[in-house]
């Protein structure tokens, strides 16, 4: 008790800076609007909708993930209504893409008394949680009104167990409110079990991100793009870039081009927002820079292509032949990200030294020879330029990826099987 008075007093004093970051204005992010009055609690109701599932997915990665999930749902029982909660703007652009599947609200802050007249207007039949969004006033009052509550796919990086090994007085409460845990690894379930967490309760159920579909229309645009970019042109995609990654990568591709002149860098920043810093960079570097949203022709004279548009990833990618995945090159700070889509497309990967959100992913297509962790710029042209210059050990490595993804595929049934869907 005195352990989340104590972080309800921390939350309070942090609310303005969250709020602040939330609502900040810049370019390429959606803008809240007059649904921020959603973040207090004050959520419309939902006409014809009786105690629905309430699925919260904090941002853009975590309502991509649950996708398939909530697809799958639907499909086995139309009648169920779902609610789809996102903290931010960008996810509930990305979750406004289910159309009539869900019906989106923004989460709560962690306030009591927020949550408490959220849960009043939606009477939730459930929770389920998408990953660790862990939240000690949400699982309290969800908890005393009887509402089960599911960690779905749930990750627990060493990095952000020995963080909850620190304030267990706040954390063991929450761990008595959750109903089920489905993990992702062994690992992720012992970190679990180590930090309270009933036995019982510990499923391990394999990463849902491994079920990826792609649709045949994903498939089709990027090899029209393809096309457009040049059949026999070498490509690589810089995915999900950070601040501080694309001045690198936009240097690796320079000496690309030294030895392979005709190469085409794909570079897609992370956040909308940064999307014209990046394109002015590379136009300032001396790159003949096109970026997708303008729809001009990509000429062979073309040595840039920036991806700034939301939700066409799968797409940019399937028109590349390597994949760099950003947000690992950054230090500790981010910590990568999800390498699965690239290796369901079958093309090969390569990754930065910092990859702890996605450890076992990477350790797996590493093993398969799927995947190349790269240290700096050096290491990063050097396997670019086996892949891209090698035709049939790029196609090898892309089949190995493919294997690994087909391998561990099934996690979104064995959750369902353990969400009571009664």
């Amino acid at each position: 008790m005195l352990a989340r008075f104590l972080y309800s007093l921390l939350l309070t004093l942090a609310a303005p800076l969250l709020l602040y970051s939330l609502y900040k204005k810049k370019q390429g992010k959606p803008s809240v609007g007059k649904r921020w009055k959603e973040h207090f609690g004050f959520t419309p109701a939902i006409p014809n909708c009786k105690q629905p599932i309430w699925i919260h997915a904090a941002s853009v990665g975590e309502t991509i993930a649950v996708t398939p999930l909530i697809k799958q749902l639907k499909y086995r029982r139309p009648d169920v209504d779902i609610v789809l909660t996102t903290t931010t703007s960008t996810g509930a652009e990305q979750a406004e893409r289910l159309g009539d599947l869900v019906t989106h609200r923004y989460t709560p802050v962690d306030f009591s008394f927020a949550i408490s007249k959220f849960i009043q207007v939606i009477k939730p039949s459930q929770l389920i949680i998408v990953e660790t969004e862990l939240w000690p006033n949400t699982l309290n009052v969800v908890g005393k009104a009887g509402i089960p509550v599911t960690l779905l796919n749930a990750r627990l990086s060493e990095k952000s167990y020995r963080g909850y090994k620190k304030v267990l007085p706040l954390f063991i409460p929450m761990a008595r409110q959750l109903s089920k845990v489905l993990c992702q690894y062994h690992d992720d379930a012992e970190r679990f079990y180590n930090l309270g967490v009933d036995k019982e309760k510990l499923v391990v159920t394999g990463s849902i991100k491994f079920d990826i579909s792609i649709t045949d229309a994903v498939l089709t645009q990027g090899n029209q793009l393809r096309e457009q970019l040049g059949i026999d042109r070498p490509v690589w995609i810089a995915a999900s870039t950070h601040e501080g990654e694309d001045k690198q990568l936009l240097s690796v591709h320079r000496q690309l081009l030294s030895c392979i002149p005709e190469c085409l860098l794909i570079i897609v920043p992370r956040h909308p927002e940064r999307f014209s810093d990046v394109a002015k960079l590379s136009q300032e570097l001396g790159f003949l820079t096109v970026t997708r949203s303008s729809g001009n022709a990509i000429e062979h004279e073309t040595q840039v292509y920036l991806g700034d548009t939301m939700g066409e990833m799968l797409t940019l990618m399937q028109a590349s032949d390597v994949c760099f995945m950003g947000g690992s090159l950054i230090g500790k700070k981010v910590g990568g990200h999800n390498l699965l889509e690239p290796a369901a497309l079958g093309i090969p990967t390569l990754t930065g030294p910092s990859y702890y959100n996605f450890t076992d992913i990477t350790h797996a297509l590493v093993a398969a020879d799927a995947c190349k962790i790269t240290d700096n710029e050096e290491s990063i042209v050097s396997q670019l330029k086996v892949w891209l210059m090698d035709k049939q050990q790029r196609q090898a490595s892309g089949q190995q990826a493919l294997s690994v993804v087909s391998t561990n595929t099934g996690a979104i049934n064995q959750s369902l099987a353990q969400i009571d869907l009664d």
